[in-house]
């Protein structure tokens, strides 16, 4: 797979996209493998709720593996993340060298009791870079419209 451009090809965005697809998957499910490799060793999570303060950034792969072990801990619902809307805006100067900035919505629903509920959406900023082998997210950032 070539190194990404400013402008993703086709088939880089399709690997992209199924990158996206692949860690609500794996967060929803609780692989926890599958879930690590779609962050790169390095990489940084961050999030914001309802314009408060920002949480994190959990720097490194173990760090955002063990918030998201930790949310694992404490829930009692099903959930799914669904994501949509995915785009490609140019990078800035502030993007990781070599990574694609990429853009996406968030549905976050849950089930518990036979209840599904809307949970709360958002926004994915991520940036993906291709390492040779395969797709990683390098950066995540998410605001979330409310609290959940």
């Amino acid at each position: 797979m070539p190194v990404a451009s400013l402008t993703p090809d086709t088939t880089a965005r399709a690997a992209i996209e199924e990158l996206l697809s692949r860690s609500a998957y794996a967060l929803d499910e609780r692989e926890d493998a599958m879930l690590a490799a779609c962050f790169a060793e390095d990489a940084l999570f961050s999030l914001r709720i309802a314009g408060g303060d920002l949480v994190g950034p959990f720097e490194g792969r173990d760090a955002i593996m063990g918030l998201m072990r930790g949310a694992w801990a404490e829930q009692t619902d099903k959930r799914r993340h669904v994501v949509a809307n995915v785009f490609y805006p140019p990078a800035d100067a502030a993007t990781v060298a070599g990574a694609v900035p990429v853009r996406s919505y968030l549905a976050l629903m849950a089930t518990e009791d036979g209840v599904v509920q809307l949970l709360c959406t958002g926004v994915y900023h991520d940036e993906a870079l291709w390492n040779g082998e395969r797709w990683e997210l390098v950066r995540r950032h998410l605001d979330l419209d409310k609290s959940y």
